[in-house]
């Protein structure tokens, strides 16, 4: 039976959920865990994106968390945006210096950079449900897009692949098992499906199972994504937040 020891993707009130960091920690450890990463949205998010001059706050109030209970870690990270077509990400150098750990996921309400990229991303797939072939295309498109990403950043985590914006799953995983990125098993918004964890573990990819929680109560609610993680076959030895036994 697999067995989490981390939960590496919640939000806060710093970006759209409803507790705080210390609320996230305290969920976590009310249900056995041992690692949390607060991961609140990118800096370019439209709604809830954290601001700039909050990073260096919420970095020292997990300083502070971490210095004073030794048998628990909290890790700070973003989880951030594809923000142009050529896979650049809303981060820079100087927030940089404030992470531990790196996601980066698909989503819309991004304030992308330039007009080509509104045009390949937004434009692209608002556009590609008129025909298969533009369909296929634009899903071919996405899924550049975000191999570019993590081939420029050291991304640790994929948060849930294809729920927001399709990318071609099986292209991107081969992609990941060499950057060595994980794909997500998202608890909330998981599209994946116990075929395609087969072919992604085929190429080698690794994984990581998340609450992507938005309120504390959900910290650490996993049980659907270990499910669906056991029924296709997968160990511990291949999911990163897993016990190993």
């Amino acid at each position: 039976m697999i067995k989490l020891f981390a939960d590496y993707h919640t939000h806060t009130i710093y970006s759209h959920g409803t507790g705080t960091i210390m609320d996230n920690v305290n969920a976590a450890r009310e249900k056995g865990l041992k690692e949390i990463a607060i991961t609140d949205h990118g800096l370019r998010h439209f709604t809830y994106g954290v601001k700039r001059e909050k990073l260096k706050r919420i970095r020292e109030e997990i300083d502070e968390i971490n210095e004073k209970n030794k048998d628990f870690k909290v890790l700070f990270g973003l989880e951030c945006n594809i923000i142009s077509r050529d896979g650049q990400i809303d981060i820079d150098d100087e927030a940089m210096k404030y992470m531990d750990i790196l996601l980066v996921g698909y989503h819309m309400m991004v304030r992308l950079k330039g007009i080509p990229s509104y045009v390949n991303i937004y434009g692209r797939n608002y556009l590609s449900g008129l025909s298969k072939s533009m369909a296929e295309e634009t899903r071919q498109k996405n899924t550049d897009i975000m191999i570019n990403a993590i081939k420029k950043y050291k991304v640790d985590i994929i948060t849930h692949p294809g729920a927001r914006i399709s990318m071609d799953t099986g292209r991107l995983a081969e992609a990941a098992a060499i950057t060595g990125t994980a794909l997500e098993i998202n608890a909330k918004s998981n599209i994946m499906t116990i075929e395609y964890l087969k072919a992604a573990a085929g190429h080698g990819a690794k994984f990581v199972i998340n609450s992507d929680a938005h309120k504390p109560e959900d910290v650490g609610n996993f049980r659907n994504a270990i499910e669906l993680a056991e029924m296709a076959g997968l160990t511990s030895h291949q999911i990163i937040n897993a016990l190993k036994s």
